[in-house]
């Protein structure tokens, strides 16, 4: 259903009916409703724009779309589309706002490549107070029965999240107290911002239980040939049946504004998934690839499997050809200084990323290093934002374990009450989850009741220039926790392989110091330690 207010369309799928549950355990309402798309801005008139695009390219004078007609829509809109010269639909972008789609979706399908922008909801400084999900429609993919099962499963998450929370909440305002050096004399503001601040790092900790059928809200951005994409592409990934739902009304509310930028080309979700063609997947074979996944990274949380043996090398050389020096005169030590060194080069202490745009320093590009590494679900969601160090990800589908199989935050070692309700929640996720695989659900929806401290296990690899933002942002303290691991043990490796290049990573305040003020770039969120006095030796201790 659809509803037009000024310029922006609202939609309404038809195929989830509203259906607040009763939470007779704990006394809460579970919540599910049908996603819901708004069409927040977009482009007028996007196809004849992509056409005028199009005929600028061989006209003498820039082509408006008033000048375009009927047979060019017919024979330049067929001509660039099916030649694969998609560079035209790419210009037309669409705003769209996301209400009440799942955490699952969202990681499998909607951040899995990196031509988007969004901003979505944090489960890291937002209470989820509500406990809403997404549930598959009863009657279509689950009997009663085994819907039951699966609102009970979330219900069970939310408790667990709510007395995590509260668990945990001593724990953080004491080691809080300890970094701010807080006192019973300390300010009334201080202490409130502080206590602000510990709940925010107790429900941080707190979400690893909660499923990821959790709704999330989000603004989404994509230019019109991504949107194609995704249309046709929506059943290639452990949602596609949500997918089908969102892009469809994505794909929908642009047809209602200009009809022909779709219908023209009849442009459908491909029936073929060649990632399942040769799939022979069994709870045996998943848990023996986690297995010998496992192995390989001895302990650490990323381990490096392949580099690029010259990289100092030849990214001196490419340092070189761009400033039109010769060997003899910028030595490879004396390149990578001016390229790394933020005291040398101010293009490192620049908060907006400038990399790609200044010519020296593309020549990072050309060193690559790829890591295995394992985090959770909730962290990997995070990791694959930095959509420039491109990650291979499991289909959770295809990998499914019978076995739980989830990563701890290290602030639950220290609490064993709430150690103990976080292990019963994970084994209660995959007991559901595993009930209604044996009921005959499809592993698509039964899924949706895993935790979000489920293992990812991807292999990820990027070249220098990408991963020095990564790593410059991600070794902060404020950090998410499985992330920053991933990154310091990254470094430690870099620095066995390319201690050259190692010596000039480290965080903001880590470069800055004693260069430029201020010394830290977070503001009034400055985690209180002085990282860069004894970085990378120092702990981080929340």
């Amino acid at each position: 259903m659809f509803r037009r207010i000024g310029q922006r369309v609202e939609y309404f799928s038809s195929v989830a009916t509203q259906s607040p549950m009763f939470d007779n355990a704990s006394g809460h309402l579970v919540e599910t409703a049908p996603p819901r798309v708004t069409l927040r801005n977009y482009f007028a008139r996007p196809f004849d724009s992509a056409i005028a695009a199009a005929r600028t390219c061989y006209a003498s004078h820039l082509i408006t779309p008033d000048e375009i007609t009927d047979k060019q829509r017919l024979n330049i809109g067929a001509a660039t589309f099916y030649s694969g010269h998609h560079t035209v639909f790419q210009h037309a972008h669409f705003e769209f706002g996301l209400e009440n789609v799942s955490r699952q979706f969202v990681w499998s399908f909607l951040h899995a490549h990196p031509f988007y922008n969004s901003e979505q909801q944090s489960q890291r400084y937002v209470r989820m107070d509500k406990v809403q999900a997404f549930i598959p429609d009863e009657g279509v993919f689950f009997d009663s029965a085994s819907r039951a099962i699966y609102e009970r499963a979330i219900s069970r998450a939310w408790s667990a999240y709510r007395e995590i929370s509260t668990l945990l909440l001593g724990d953080t305002r004491e080691i809080l107290y300890d970094i701010w050096h807080v006192g019973p004399m300390s300010h009334a503001k201080r202490l409130q911002k502080i206590e602000r601040s510990a709940e925010k790092r107790a429900i941080e900790v707190a979400r690893y239980v909660l499923p990821v059928a959790a709704f999330t809200t989000m603004v989404h951005t994509v230019s019109g040939i991504v949107l194609h994409r995704l249309w046709r592409m929506c059943d290639a990934s452990d949602t596609p049946c949500e997918a089908r739902q969102v892009i469809g009304a994505m794909v929908q509310q642009v047809k209602e504004i200009d009809p022909q930028f779709f219908e023209r080309f009849g442009t459908e979700p491909l029936q073929e998934k060649p990632e399942w063609k040769h799939a022979s997947s069994s709870v045996a074979q998943a848990a023996a690839l986690a297995h010998e996944f496992d192995a390989q990274l001895a302990g650490k949380t990323s381990k490096l499997l392949d580099y690029s043996p010259g990289a100092v090398r030849v990214t001196a050389a490419a340092y070189r050809a761009v400033v039109g020096l010769t060997e003899s005169q910028c030595p490879d030590a004396e390149a990578l200084d001016r390229l790394l060194n933020p005291a040398r080069n101010s293009y490192r202490l620049e908060t907006l990323n400038v990399g790609v745009h200044s010519p020296m320093m593309r020549a990072l590009q050309h060193a690559t290093y790829t890591f295995a590494k394992k985090i959770s679900h909730t962290a990997d969601s995070q990791d694959q934002r930095h959509r420039m160090v491109p990650g291979s990800r499991p289909l959770l589908t295809l990998s499914d374990t019978r076995e739980p199989d989830y990563i701890t935050p290290a602030l639950l070692q220290n609490n064993p009450l709430a150690k103990a309700v976080y292990d019963r929640a994970m084994h209660e996720a995959w007991q559901a989850k595993n009930e209604l695989l044996d009921r005959g659900a499809q592993p698509e929806h039964a899924l949706y009741l895993l935790p979000n401290a489920k293992s990812i296990r991807l292999i990820e690899t990027g070249s220098l220039l990408h991963l020095l933002h990564k790593w410059t942002m991600r070794t902060c303290f404020n950090a998410q926790e499985e992330i920053f691991q991933s990154s310091m043990d990254e470094l430690a490796q870099l620095r066995e392989v390319h201690p050259q290049i190692a010596k000039y990573v480290g965080p903001p305040c880590y470069l800055r110091a004693n260069i430029t003020t201020p010394v830290c770039t977070e503001g009034s969120h400055y985690c209180g330690v002085k990282v860069w006095l004894d970085f990378p030796n120092i702990t981080r201790l929340i």
